[in-house]
């Protein structure tokens, strides 16, 4: 009898401490990028430059830690708004296919929907990848991206 107690009372606290986890990760936020320090502020075509020199070494220093920020500043390209009402913004020189891309945090969609082409902005967030391709230009992508200044 006093087994079958213990192996219920065991059964519960993992049940309860599984559930807990489960409520915990659904509900969970990203972090703003926005309100952190940077780990490096850069141009945008010298983390271009970066990549194309020397993807491997850059693939090190930009994607094996997921918390590494950056700060991106440049001209921008383009901006671009989906359909289901997310920014983009490409930055970079204007006779250059290659861009750094960021994917805008919803929550400074505000902010990205006053950037226009021929602004001169800082952007930070997280490096995600890079996409090669010499005949239409390289990609640096950005996600969770928050528009920090933009100047006309």
């Amino acid at each position: 009898m006093n087994k079958k107690k213990t192996i219920s009372f065991t059964i519960t606290v993992i049940a309860l401490a599984g559930s807990l986890y489960i409520y915990k990760e659904y509900n969970r936020k990203n972090k703003d990028l926005g309100n952190l320090t940077p780990d490096l502020s850069i141009s945008a075509n010298d983390l271009l430059k970066k990549f194309e020199t020397d993807e491997a070494g850059a693939n090190k220093t930009f994607l094996t830690r997921k918390d590494y920020i950056v700060a991106v500043g440049g001209k921008v390209k383009d901006v671009s708004k989906d359909e289901k009402g997310f920014y983009t913004i490409s930055l970079g020189d204007t006779a250059d296919m290659s861009s750094v891309r960021c994917s805008i945090d919803s929550v400074y969609k505000e902010k990205a929907a006053a950037v226009h082409p021929g602004d001169n902005i800082t952007i930070q967030g997280a490096v995600t990848g890079f996409n090669k391709d010499d005949l239409l230009g390289s990609d640096v992508i950005l996600n969770r991206c928050a528009v920090i200044n933009s100047k006309k």
